[in-house]
C-alpha cells in the first residue's frame, strides 16, 4: 500500500506526516488538561465515489448514505458510523481500516489510483465545570480531506468504468473550485 498524502513515514518519528502528527497533537493536548476535564473523541470516515457516499468503517460498503440537514445539528451524513477512540494509535488503526476500503483502480499514470474523495472527521467534546458548578460542553470537529486528483483522459488512458470515475472526479473538483471562488472577496479601492 503506497503512502497516502499527509501520512509521511509513520515508522520514523521525524518523518511522520501531518495526519499522524495531528492525531498525536490532539491527545498530547488532552493529556495536559486537569483531572476535572472530561473528553470524548470520536472519528468517522466516509468516501465520495461517483457521487455516492459510503461509510468506510461499515461492514456494508454497498450501502449508500444520504446528506441531511437539521436546524439543531446542521449538515450531517445519516447513518455514518462514529467510533470512540482513546489514543492516537486507535485513530491510526481506524484510518488504516478505512483506507483499505477506499475505491482504487489502475490507470496508465498510476497503478494504485484513488478513485474517490474521502473525509476523515475527528469530533472532540470537552466537558469542564464552570464557576457556576455546572458542566459546560464544547465541541469541535477537524475534517481531514483527501481529494482524488483531476485527470486527463488522454494521459490516463481511461475507458469504460475508469472514464466514468474520471468524469465524476473532474466534475466534483470543478464544483469545489467554483465554491472556493465564491468565497473570494474582491476589494475595490
Amino acid at each position: 500500500w503506497p503512502l497516502r498524502p499527509g501520512e509521511g513515514v509513520r515508522s520514523i518519528p521525524e518523518k511522520k506526516g501531518i495526519i499522524p502528527n495531528s492525531f498525536a497533537h490532539i491527545f498530547g493536548e488532552i493529556s495536559k488538561a486537569g483531572a476535572d476535564v472530561k473528553f470524548l473523541v470520536r472519528v468517522s470516515y466516509l468516501e465520495i465515489y461517483n457521487e455516492d457516499i459510503c461509510d468506510l468503517l461499515s461492514k456494508d460498503m454497498k450501502k449508500k448514505l444520504e446528506v441531511k440537514e437539521r436546524p439543531d445539528v446542521g449538515v450531517y451524513v445519516k447513518d455514518l458510523h462514529q467510533l470512540s477512540v482513546k489514543n492516537a494509535q486507535d485513530m491510526d488503526k481506524i484510518m488504516t481500516v478505512g483506507n483499505k476500503n477506499r475505491s482504487v483502480g489502475s490507470t496508465k499514470m498510476n497503478s494504485h489510483s484513488s478513485r474517490s474523495h474521502a473525509i476523515f472527521t475527528i469530533t472532540i467534546e470537552r466537558c469542564d465545570q464552570g464557576i457556576d458548578g455546572k458542566g459546560h460542553l464544547r465541541m469541535g470537529k477537524l475534517h481531514l480531506v483527501d481529494l482524488a486528483g483531476s485527470e486527463r483522459q488522454a494521459k490516463t488512458g481511461a475507458t469504460g468504468k475508469r472514464l466514468k470515475e474520471a468524469t465524476k472526479i473532474n466534475l466534483s473538483l470543478s464544483t469545489l473550485g467554483n465554491v472556493i471562488s465564491g468565497f473570494q472577496i474582491t476589494c475595490y479601492l
